[in-house]
């Protein structure tokens, strides 16, 4: 019998090659290249019991998109407030959802958690897991104190008996713990590989699509927190969650960076406790400062997650320093940093060159918007000057390298929130300025970044 024909893929592009080489044609990386085997043709199925997966749907006729009916598509809650934000209000029929994070941040146990949900509301479950005994996943749930919980679950492997085992039980919803460890008889490449991954993915979201039962996959995450495997991964899927946070902290962070059903960055909280995940109800509590008094360097910004407003505690210290001063940012960009001490420089007459700078975002939360840009130079003229900002001071708004402050996008809602939280103090653009006073707080809208210096040496 001739020999199968094989092909050689890159583990970090993806790329292909007829013969083994050194370095990757595609990427240029190096000993990338492992053997796989090439899509077979059409009409043509190598994973036997997959079969009936091979194609989404028939052909539909061609139609004017204005003729096309748009519905709105069914939800079911897990029983997770939390988790059901980021989704964008719950589980999508045929919905493939991806989440990932770095080893014991608590994925499989908040997955755990709202399987037994689902199946408590009368849902049919299956929970496959591939690195872990059926006997570990029961003794989770034991600590966890789902007792006589009633999720199906599988520990296998390999495609296609997942598959077949799909097929018989029909659950509503299926967890793949985790895509990694899932491997094809039909592949020569080790589980966890590009083919093998890329390949089993694939299979599964045409098996969700077919079905309409909504899968949801584990991810395991590299050394640099981006998901291992082909970027194609993300690409497939519906929906990509990642777990944020500190192991050594007892919160955790799961954002939506991709969502086809809902909205992108929504940030759902939760606090780990001995009997898993619980959803936090008011997230900027654990962001502030626990300090019963303002202290120098500390400035709170109302930042947007998604569609909720939330208070995060920006640190700054300002120290001496040597002949080469350092620039480091905990949960910021750090070029960021670097420009706005340009500008503060410039057009503040705040100078720093000499000095070492330190940021951090209180509490493990990234912040990636730009709003984030007052505060942060606030709260470094804070440390550098030694004296504290007001109690009950908030701050927000993009600087520009002119000088300008910007409006920061849903400003009332973020001012709203501040009001409700008993703040008294803001300095915000002034074209975030509500057209009718907020109770209880007292505003005060700037132009540019000298006139909040200005704002704020008035408050001393």
């Amino acid at each position: 019998m001739a020999k199968e024909k094989t092909i050689f893929s890159c583990t970090e592009c993806g790329g292909t090659s007829p013969r083994w080489l050194g370095k990757c044609p595609s990427c240029g990386a190096w000993n990338t290249l492992i053997e796989s085997v090439p899509d077979a043709g059409p009409g043509k199925n190598r994973l036997s019991g997959a079969g009936q997966y091979a194609g989404l749907a028939q052909a539909q006729a061609v139609m004017p998109l204005a003729a096309i009916e748009a519905t709105e598509v069914a939800r079911t809650a897990s029983g997770i407030e939390e988790l059901d934000r980021v989704l964008g209000g719950g589980v999508v029929e045929g919905g493939v959802v991806l989440i990932g994070g770095d080893p014991g941040i608590g994925k499989s146990t908040l997955l755990l958690q709202a399987m037994d949900a689902l199946q408590r509301a009368g849902l049919p479950t299956l929970y496959v897991t591939g690195e872990e005994s059926g006997a570990q996943v029961a003794l989770r749930s034991r600590r966890l104190g789902l007792d006589a919980s009633q999720v199906n679950v599988l520990a296998e492997i390999q495609l296609e008996k997942i598959l077949a085992t799909v097929e018989a039980t029909q659950p509503a919803v299926c967890v793949i713990d985790s895509i990694q460890t899932v491997y094809s008889d039909q592949l020569t490449s080790a589980p966890g590989s590009v083919a093998q991954v890329r390949e089993c993915a694939a299979h599964l979201t045409r098996m969700a699509k077919a079905t309409g039962i909504a899968v949801i996959l584990v991810g395991h995450v590299t050394k640099e927190g981006a998901l291992a495997g082909p970027r194609v991964l993300e690409h497939m899927v519906d929906t990509v969650l990642y777990f944020e946070g500190d192991t050594h902290s007892s919160f955790r962070l799961v954002r939506a960076i991709k969502n086809r059903f809902g909205a992108v960055n929504e940030i759902g909280v939760f606090a780990m406790t001995e009997k898993g995940l619980k959803g936090v109800a008011n997230p900027s509590a654990i962001f502030l400062s626990q300090h019963s008094e303002p202290v120098p360097g500390s400035c709170v910004l109302v930042t947007l997650e998604g569609t909720r407003p939330m208070l995060v505690e920006i640190q700054a210290l300002v120290d001496g320093g040597g002949p080469s001063p350092r620039r480091l940012s905990v949960g910021l960009e750090r070029d960021r940093l670097a420009m706005l001490l340009a500008v503060l420089h410039r057009h503040a007459g705040v100078a720093c060159a000499d000095q070492d700078v330190f940021v951090n975002a209180v509490g493990g939360v990234r912040i990636s918007e730009p709003a984030a840009d007052l505060a942060v130079m606030l709260a470094i003229t804070s440390s550098l000057r030694g004296k504290a900002l007001p109690k009950g001071f908030i701050a927000f708004g993009e600087v520009g390298l002119a000088g300008e402050v910007r409006p920061a996008p849903r400003g009332q809602e973020r001012l709203k929130e501040a009001a409700k939280l008993g703040f008294t103090v803001a300095v915000v653009p002034k074209a975030n300025a509500p057209k009718k006073p907020i109770a209880g707080l007292e505003i005060h809208a700037v132009e540019r970044v000298d006139e909040a210096m200005t704002a704020v040496r008035g408050l001393d």
